[in-house]
């Protein structure tokens, strides 16, 4: 028999007899008292959590209890079944009914969603409770949702717990004076921390699992991992290789490196609450398994292991790299490169260049995503003016740019060329050998002799002198652009990352401590070498990218201190289907902290469309940021959505951009770089 663990909740019952006060045809519950049974019957599953959408009628003092299996939305619910209009006849002013019942102050109707959850705060004997919130973009204030909770909380089985859950800042600000012994509620940080299941890429893999206890375990067994394994730990580190699946046992946040390569790659990822304990149990770890994530929840079963161990089909199709140029072209301040020069500098180098040149001078294209109907918002332009509160007779691409302008700035920086990396190495016989040998050992698929070879020829680049014309030249620049700058930032740009199948989030090296030349001319080789790591040579051959065709541009920044910072991608990463909301995390200082993994992040969700949002995990913060500051990052969700626009490469103006930013003391946005997000 095969052993199944499963985080998707209970089933909703099948039994197809209507309950008490049911009115069958139309898939809702009318009136009745919501007891645990009934809301079993009813309920689907999101996110390992079983739940129901609530409509309350203010007029007819009732409230309908709609079964998730026949009513997708609260509105088309309404539209059909209490107004009877066709869902054409809604389509035609879907603005104005969203406005009725999620705007109106004199609202004829109350959405929300009842969701159970279990308090683990009670080891011995969990507690069940059910959590009340409406739509993020529900604008309810302290009267309407002290309503809304005691309307239903009147109707619950009275030994259910209810508690009720701000769904965005404006709630939270606004019930901030309500004693909870009023009205008592949790937060979305609060269910996330724990939170049962939390999908991070989805898809489906059969694989081996191997399980570790700790990062001293997996580093240990690190060089045997191959392929076809799956990986369950507390926390998956940043150095993985390829890999067939990730299973995380504790909360993380999808925008570590280790993530966003796990959602470049396509491979499935989760937060699985008490994994190791379940595969422990069942005996699973060195098993064979179909390890399949939703966005309802995770599988783990035991599979049998294939006849056939055939390399997988990204291992035998070559990534498209566009032809690099190693002209002999200078090295030119950021604000003069343009999309195209990444041939030649690299694609971060020429995409800080492209948001020098945005920032200066608009771009048509700023408001491509807002042109493109979304379903069910056929028009989102008019969204678009309300968050750029555009003055009358501008255009919405003059507002956009303007928007830009005044709270967005690009990083005063150098790029070095291609050609300034072909040159060192030319000036070098021992790197040029060694270079040799790692093709041929590549050549042979000689693996260990590879990891042997890149270690040699990284220690080669960092200590090869750099050519004093070169020295010269990037020291005449630095003088030019960035004198009086005490703190410099050098970064990687390479031919070989940000591309479709192919993320590298995370294999390069940065460094953001430089003070002097020597220091910098130390940083660049560091930047040089990282190309040549055992793992970044590994990964770049199983995605059949040739060493010969890898080149590396560096970006030398003006460092700027901050006291908030971290990464955005302008989408939803655990729910690619929601077009509204970007995916936001920070952390107090440094940047590095939210990609490598050493600091649990703040992570918030932004709504580009109604505007607005949401806490969804504090991390290793104590309190929240302040809503001025959480007024900031809004801004700063509206901002990469633009520059999503700008960036796309066709005309549905879909494909997400991942941004490192930071908040200056001034309270400017500061992008440090900008790339796809690729999943």
């Amino acid at each position: 028999m095969s052993t199944r663990i499963d985080t998707t909740g209970p089933a909703p019952s099948s039994d197809p007899r209507p309950a008490a006060g049911r009115k069958a045809p139309h898939g809702a519950v009318v009136g009745a008292r919501l007891t645990l049974p009934l809301f079993e019957q009813l309920s689907g599953v999101l996110g390992g959590h079983p739940y129901v959408k609530v409509v309350v009628d203010r007029h007819e003092d009732a409230w309908h209890i709609l079964d998730s299996a026949v009513h997708s939305f609260h509105v088309n619910y309404i539209a059909t079944e209490i107004h009877g209009l066709t869902l054409a006849e809604l389509d035609q002013d879907l603005d104005g009914f969203n406005h009725s019942v999620y705007q109106d102050p004199q609202r004829r109707f109350l959405l929300g969603v009842l969701s159970l959850h279990v308090d683990t705060g009670q080891q011995e004997h969990p507690q069940p409770f059910l959590v009340l919130e409406t739509t993020e973009a529900d604008t309810m204030g302290v009267d309407l949702l002290t309503e809304f909770y005691t309307f239903v909380r009147d109707r619950l089985d009275p030994a259910l717990t209810l508690r009720l859950k701000p769904a965005n800042h404006s709630q939270q600000n606004a019930l901030a004076e309500v004693p909870e012994s009023a009205l008592p509620r949790t937060r979305g940080e609060e269910l996330y921390a724990a939170a049962p299941f939390v999908p991070l890429s989805l898809g489906s893999a059969v694989g081996r699992l191997r399980v570790f206890a700790d990062p001293a375990a997996y580093r240990a067994a690190r060089s045997e991992l191959t392929w076809h394994d799956i990986v369950a730990m507390p926390v998956v580190p940043d150095d993985i290789p390829r890999l067939a699946g990730l299973i995380n046992a504790r909360p993380t946040t999808p925008l570590s490196h280790t993530n966003m390569l796990a959602a470049g790659w396509g491979i499935p990822n989760a937060i699985v609450r008490d994994v190791l304990t379940r595969i422990a149990d069942d005996g699973l770890d060195g098993a064979w398994i179909r390890y399949r994530v939703t966005a309802e929840g995770a599988t783990i079963e035991r599979a049998e292991q294939p006849a056939d161990l055939t390399e997988p089909t990204w291992h035998t199709q070559r990534i498209r790299l566009d032809a690099p140029q190693v002209d002999d072209v200078p090295i030119v301040p950021l604000s003069e490169l343009r999309a195209g020069d990444s041939r030649r500098y690299g694609t971060k180098a020429a995409n800080l260049g492209e948001l020098h040149h945005v920032l200066r001078h608009g771009s048509a294209r700023l408001t491509g995503y807002y042109a493109v109907p979304r379903p069910p918002r056929a028009d989102l332009m008019g969204h678009l003016a309300a968050r750029l509160d555009a003055p009358d007779g501008t255009s919405p691409a003059e507002a956009a740019a303007g928007f830009l302008a005044r709270h967005v700035s690009a990083p005063d920086g150098v790029a070095l060329p291609f050609a300034f990396q072909q040159r060192f190495l030319d000036s070098s016989r021992a790197v040029q050998q060694s270079i040799g040998k790692l093709k041929m050992a590549l050549e042979l698929g000689a693996m260990d002799a590879v990891d042997a070879v890149c270690v040699q020829l990284q220690h080669l680049v960092r200590a090869t002198p750099v050519p004093e014309d070169l020295v010269r030249a990037l020291d005449a620049q630095l003088v030019e652009h960035l004198a009086g700058a005490g703190r410099l930032a050098v970064r990687s740009s390479s031919n070989a990352e940000d591309l479709p199948g192919f993320s590298a989030a995370g294999i390069y090296e940065s460094h953001t401590k430089v003070t002097d030349l020597p220091g910098l001319l130390d940083a660049v080789r560091g930047v040089w070498a990282s190309l040549l790591s055992p793992r970044s040579v590994r990964l770049r051959h199983q995605a059949g990218i040739a060493l010969d065709d890898t080149f590396m541009g560096v970006i030398v920044q003006r460092y700027e201190p901050s006291p908030l910072g971290g990464v955005m991608v302008t989408c939803n990463p655990t729910n690619r289907a929601d077009f509204r909301n970007v995916y936001l995390n920070c952390v107090h200082g440094s940047t590095a902290a939210v990609v490598d993994g050493t600091t649990p992040p703040m992570q918030y969700l932004y709504n580009t469309v109604e505007g607005g949002g949401r806490t969804v995990s504090l991390g290793a913060a104590e309190t929240d940021l302040d809503p001025a500051t959480r007024e900031q990052l809004g801004r700063l969700a509206l901002a990469g959505r633009l520059l999503q626009s700008h960036f796309a490469t066709d005309y549905t103006f879909a494909a997400p951009l991942d941004i490192e930013w930071l908040l200056t003391p001034g309270g400017r946005l500061h992008l440090l770089q900008l790339r796809p997000y690729n999943a």
